[in-house]
């Protein structure tokens, strides 16, 4: 039947696999469970419609047996009453209704195991939509901590580039501060060799205090008197 070939690929899959191929789990799944629901609803139909078979095939078959069971009934009263010839008629037809039973058997057994059929890949299919439902909230949980996580990583790239920037932005001051350490000192050179100069200078430049001499002398003279 062609619902039994529609199916198959259905009634042989493994979700887990199925949940592996997923590129976008969440949209995906989303996918899945449309598929699996509108699969589900084309097996129920497509169920409902064989098991009805099963059940017709099984009331044929029923009648059959039951008709021959009047025919074999039917030929012993006929018997009883001294009617050879109408007991005759009712093994003829009961000999016909126990060929058609052949085939009204066959065809009832082939009824039942594609109603067994149906029921199974209906039963699995409502497990799959169930297995799925119940997975996709965990699935989108684990997505939204994954998205979380990776907005926590790029942010911790961030702060560890700004790290970066703060350890080179120490490195320039420190040697700024060498810098201005050296030019301090070669300023405090220059002022040395600068004020040497001037003092050894000014050690030329200044007169002769000779106060104190003509002070001196003019006392000498005074005492000469």
């Amino acid at each position: 039947m062609s619902i039994l070939g529609r199916f198959k690929e259905i009634m042989s899959s493994n979700i887990n696999a199925l949940l592996d191929k997923v590129e976008d789990p969440e949209k995906m799944i989303e996918q899945c469970l449309r598929n699996l629901n509108s699969d589900l609803g084309k097996v129920k139909s497509e169920t409902a419609t064989i098991m009805a078979e099963e059940q017709r095939a099984q009331r044929e078959l029923d009648e059959c047996q039951a008709d021959i069971g009047k025919m074999q009934s039917y030929a012993v009263k006929a018997l009883e009453a001294g009617n050879e010839a109408d007991a005759r008629k009712f093994l003829t037809h009961k000999a016909s209704l126990q060929a058609k039973l052949t085939g009204l058997q066959e065809a009832c057994n082939l009824a039942q195991a594609n109603a067994a059929h149906m029921r199974e890949m209906h039963d699995k299919l409502v497990g799959d939509i169930g297995e799925l439902e119940s997975r996709k909230e965990m699935i989108k949980g684990k997505l939204a901590a994954a998205k979380t996580q990776d907005r926590m990583n790029k942010m911790m790239s961030s702060v560890s580039g700004a790290n970066d920037s703060m350890a080179s932005f120490e490195r320039y001051e420190a040697l700024a501060d060498k810098a201005l350490d050296q030019a301090k000192a070669m300023a405090e050179l220059n002022k040395s060799s600068q004020s040497s100069i001037k003092d050894l200078a000014a050690k030329y430049d200044a007169e002769p205090d000779t106060s104190i001499d003509d002070e001196l002398a003019a006392l000498k003279a005074s005492l000469n008197k």
